[in-house]
C-alpha cells in the first residue's frame, strides 16, 4: 500500500474538550474535528465531568473527522492501520461492570475534595506526606487517583455497595474510554497503560505492577483495578457500533507522556505542556530520579511491551489556561481566550501586580492545598489589561519555580542553558511565549504544530503497527528547523526583582483555605 494510503489516527480527551485526529504517514492531519463538554462545580473546590457525555463526544469526533478527511479525498476506512488514545490523567471513575453505567461523575484530575482523606493519611502513616514517594514517586495529594477513589469508597453508597458486590471496575478516562470502545459490557478490556497508572499513587515504579502493600495499606481491592499494559502495543480492537469498528487500539499514553512523544524528548530534554494547567516533564532514561524539591518521579513511556521503560521528573501546576477562562467566564475581562494577548498588548507591564491563581491550592513545587488565588500590588493605576498581563506572567513565573526545581534536583551544571520546548493551546499566545522567555532568562522553543498531546498518542499507535520506526520519530531535526524561537529581552537585574517579588506573592497564598 503507497504512504499516502496509510493512516493513523488519534483519539485526545482532554479537560474540558475531546478531539479526534487523523494522519497521514507524514504526520500531517488530513481530518479532525474537536467538541468542548460541560464542566460541573458542584461546591469550591469540586470539579467533575460526566462520563456518558465524554463517551458521547468520542462519538461524534470519530464520526465528523472521519467525514472531513473522506471530503478532502482520503480513503480512511481503507487505510487507517491504528488508533492511539491519549487522556487527561488522574481524573477518576468508577462504574458498574454489570450495567456498564457510571456510580458517580468522573472527579477530575485539579479536583481538591479529597484534603480530608490526605489530611488522616498523613497523620496515620509513618512516612507522613511522602509515605509513598519510594514506591510511586508521589506524595500524598488531593492530585491523584487514590485520594480520589478513597473518597468515593468512603461517601458514595453506590460505589461502596458495589464493591462489596464485586461489581465495581476502577479506572482513569483511559480504562473507561476502552472498556467502551471495546465492547462495554459485552467483553470490554478492562485496561490502563503505565504512564496513567503511573498517576494514580498505586502503581509501583520498578515493577511496573499495582503495588500490593499500597493497596493493603489503603483497603483497595486489587479486583476493581484495570490490567497494566505499555504504551506502544495493540491492545484490542474497537467493536461493532463505533464508527470505526474493528480497527486496532494500538497506543495509550496520558496526555503529557504523549507530549513528551510528540516532542521527540530524549534522556535529558524537557518540555512544557500549556493547556488548562501547565505540565514540564524532563526525561530521566531509565534513571529513576528522586526529587528532593517539590517534583514528582514518574513514567515517561514505554514504547512496547519488551522496551526499555523511560522515566521523568515532572512539575505539575494546576491552573495556566484555566485563569484565562476564569477572566473568560467568571469575571467577564474577555469574550474568548485569545483576546487575552491583545488585551495584556495594550501595557508593556503589569504595573506592579502580581496574581497567583491558587484557585484550588497549589500544586508543584510547594504542594499547599490550603493555598488560595491571590491578586496583589493593586493601585488605583491598575486596570484590566495589567490584571489579563499579570495572569499571563503568573503561568510563566509558576514555570520557572518548577525550572528551578528541576534544576536544582539535576546533576547537569546548568540545565537552564537548554532549551524549553512549549506546546498546548496557550502556546499559540506569542506574548506569553516571549514573557516566558523573558522571565526564565533563557529561549523557549515552540513547534511549528503545537497539538504534540494528539501527536504522541498517533506515534504510539504507528510504532506499534509498523507505520514509524522508533528512528523515524526521535529524527527531530527537521521539526526543529520548523519551529519558532523566543530569545530573552529583559535586562538580568529586573528579571531577578520580579522573580523576587513572585514569591513574596505566593507566600501570600498560604494558610488561607478556611477563609469564611
Amino acid at each position: 500500500m503507497a504512504d499516502k494510503e496509510v493512516f493513523i489516527a488519534s483519539l485526545d480527551q482532554g479537560t474540558t474538550s475531546t478531539r479526534f485526529m487523523i494522519y497521514d504517514r507524514s504526520a500531517h492531519v488530513i481530518g479532525s474535528h474537536q467538541v468542548e463538554f460541560t464542566q460541573f462545580y458542584p461546591k469550591a473546590g469540586w470539579v467533575e465531568h460526566d462520563p456518558t457525555e465524554i463517551l458521547e463526544s468520542v462519538r461524534v469526533c470519530i464520526a465528523k473527522a472521519l467525514d472531513k478527511a473522506t471530503a478532502n479525498g482520503f480513503n480512511v476506512d481503507k487505510g487507517l492501520k491504528g488508533i492511539g488514545l491519549t487522556n487527561q490523567r488522574e481524573t477518576t471513575l468508577v462504574w458498574s461492570k454489570s450495567t456498564g453505567l457510571p456510580l458517580y461523575n468522573a472527579i477530575v484530575w485539579m479536583d481538591a475534595r479529597s484534603s480530608s482523606v490526605c489530611r488522616k493519611l498523613e497523620q496515620d502513616l509513618p512516612g507522613g506526606r511522602i509515605h509513598f514517594v519510594q514506591t510511586c514517586g508521589l506524595p500524598i495529594s488531593t492530585y491523584f487517583s487514590a485520594t480520589k477513589l478513597l473518597w468515593l469508597m468512603e461517601n458514595v453508597g453506590a460505589v461502596k455497595e458495589a464493591i462489596k458486590k464485586g461489581d465495581a471496575l476502577f479506572g482513569t478516562v483511559d480504562t473507561w474510554l476502552i472498556w467502551n470502545l471495546t465492547g462495554g459490557l459485552n467483553g470490554g478490556l478492562h485496561l490502563t497503560d503505565v504512564s496513567n497508572a503511573s498517576r494514580t499513587m498505586l502503581m509501583n515504579l520498578k515493577t511496573l505492577n499495582w503495588d500490593e502493600p499500597t493497596l493493603k495499606t489503603l483497603s483497595i481491592p486489587a479486583e476493581i483495578l484495570p490490567k497494566i499494559v505499555s504504551n506502544s502495543e495493540v491492545i484490542g480492537k474497537v467493536s461493532t457500533g463505533w464508527p470505526i469498528a474493528g480497527i486496532p487500539i494500538s497506543g495509550c499514553l496520558g496526555d503529557q507522556h504523549a507530549a513528551m512523544l510528540g516532542q521527540a524528548c530524549l534522556n535529558g530534554e524537557a518540555k512544557c505542556t500549556y493547556g488548562t494547567g501547565a505540565f514540564i516533564l524532563k526525561n530521566t532514561g531509565q534513571n529513576i530520579v528522586r526529587s528532593k524539591h517539590g517534583l514528582l518521579t514518574t513514567l515517561a513511556f514505554k514504547l512496547g511491551p519488551k522496551a526499555q521503560t523511560n522515566y521523568a521528573l515532572e512539575g505539575s501546576i494546576a491552573i495556566a489556561g484555566a485563569a484565562v477562562q476564569w477572566l473568560r467566564d467568571s469575571l467577564g475581562v474577555i469574550k474568548s481566550a485569545n483576546e487575552v494577548e491583545e488585551l495584556a498588548s495594550m501595557v508593556d507591564s503589569t504595573g506592579g501586580l502580581y496574581f497567583v491563581p491558587a484557585f484550588n491550592g497549589l500544586f508543584a513545587p510547594w504542594w499547599r492545598d490550603d493555598a488560595r488565588g491571590v491578586c496583589i500590588g493593586i493601585t488605583r493605576f491598575t486596570n484590566k489589561a495589567h490584571i489579563a498581563r499579570a495572569v499571563l506572567e503568573s503561568m510563566c513565573f509558576q514555570v520557572n519555580d518548577v525550572l528551578d526545581s528541576m534544576n536544582k534536583d539535576s546533576s547537569e551544571e546548568k540545565m537552564k542553558e537548554f532549551l524549553l520546548r512549549a506546546d498546548g493551546g496557550a502556546a499559540v499566545n506569542n506574548l506569553l511565549m516571549q514573557t516566558q522567555a523573558d522571565l526564565l532568562g533563557s529561549a523557549v522553543v515552540r513547534p511549528a504544530d503545537i497539538e504534540t498531546t494528539a501527536l504522541g498518542a498517533a506515534y504510539a499507535a504507528g510504532l506499534a503497527v509498523g507505520v514509524w520506526t522508533e528512528d523515524e520519530i526521535f529524527a527531530s531535526d527537521e521539526k526543529r528547523r520548523r519551529s519558532t524561537i523566543f530569545i530573552p529581552k529583559l535586562d538580568e537585574e529586573l528579571r531577578k526583582k520580579k522573580a523576587e517579588s513572585w514569591c513574596k506573592a505566593v507566600s501570600r497564598t498560604f494558610d488561607l483555605a478556611d477563609l469564611y
